[in-house]
């Protein structure tokens, strides 16, 4: 192994650590909190959980034996299995994702008909949706062959080492990236854009207000009124940020993902083969993002997982109370 090589191994050994690590506690967190199981985006974020978690467990490390190895790991059942898998969870990720975009959009937009526009039976019938999505186009690829191991990638995944259905190959990956990333794409720039324009009029009739009792309040002090501005600025920027976030993440860990794989359809262009290494440690690192990007870093999971720590940690106390009065008794000295 040269020196690359090397660094893309600690990479995915770093990202299966993070990814496994921060969608255990997403669940934890869904499983402890009752109001999140409430919440419709819960179910949304819950099937995300189960795509990143399974990706995690099931291709990443074999994406790490192939790249330290480089050779197929398993054999060409094995490897069908684990490449029909990775085309089935990420296409579901990113149509999970697509969805919560919709979920935010119908809450901002339409505030007072969102529990009648999204409940949990529509929350279902959109992941029944993504689901059958992800689950035709996998079958397909594995009825035809089209998965097994590419060593550009040192994964199982969609490959087609027969000429003869090369044209076939080329439409249905163009086809699949077209229906999954370029769908799902385009679903979170409409729907948060339409969301961004929302919180900024809601911001602008804000500062308005804001801006009338400074203007009210002659007597206040310089220190207060310059608060008051730099809220308004932080609030016209949070929404930005948010939505940025948002879009960029997937942009970032997908895009070069997709655009190596249509590139790659056309055998005159040389690619690296340490970039398509680095192009699918990028997909995967998107597992390990979304657990902070969609869950970890909102106010109501940051207090779960303060509830849970406060929890076993007074567990604990009590635990280490109790056996030092235990020892304590046990130390009393009896008069025979």
């Amino acid at each position: 192994m040269d020196t690359a090589e090397v660094i893309l191994s600690v990479l995915v050994v770093v990202i299966i650590i993070v990814s496994l690590l921060s969608n255990v506690l997403v669940l934890i967190c869904f499983l402890y909190n009752p109001e999140i199981r409430k919440q419709v985006p819960g179910l949304f974020n819950l099937n995300l959980t189960f795509c990143n978690l399974l990706l995690t467990v099931s291709n990443m490390p074999l994406t790490l034996v192939g790249l330290v190895s480089k050779a197929q790991p398993g054999g060409d059942g094995f490897c069908q299995i684990v490449g029909f898998l990775e085309t089935f969870l990420s296409t579901n990720s990113m149509l999970s994702m697509a969805a919560l975009s919709i979920d935010r959009w119908i809450a901002v937009v339409f505030p007072l008909r969102y529990h009648s526009k999204m409940r949990h039976k529509d929350a279902a019938f959109v992941l029944g949706y993504t689901w059958a999505h992800s689950m035709s186009f996998s079958t397909v690829a594995t009825c035809l062959s089209w998965v097994g191991y590419h060593r550009l990638y040192a994964s199982c995944t969609l490959s087609n080492p027969r000429a003869s259905s090369r044209t076939q190959f080329v439409i249905f990956t163009v086809f699949f990236h077209s229906f999954t990333f370029l769908l799902s794409f385009i679903v979170l720039c409409v729907t948060y854009l339409k969301v961004l324009k929302v919180a900024r009029f809601h911001c602008k009739r804000i500062d308005v207000i804001t801006m009338q009792t400074l203007v009210l309040l002659v007597d206040i002090h310089p220190s207060v009124r310059q608060r008051c501005l730099e809220e308004q600025k932080r609030r016209r920027q949070r929404a930005t940020r948010k939505i940025s976030t948002f879009i960029g993440t997937f942009m970032l860990c997908f895009a070069p993902y997709v655009i190596t794989r249509i590139v790659e359809l056309f055998p005159a262009v040389p690619i690296n083969p340490h970039w398509g290494i680095v192009s699918k440690c990028l997909a995967y690192s998107k597992a390990a993002c979304d657990p902070f990007v969609y869950s970890l870093l909102r106010h109501q999971y940051k207090k779960t997982c303060t509830d849970i720590i406060n929890r076993l940690l007074k567990r604990s106390s009590l635990n280490t109370s109790g056996r030092g009065h235990e020892n304590q008794g046990n130390s009393i000295p009896t008069v025979e």
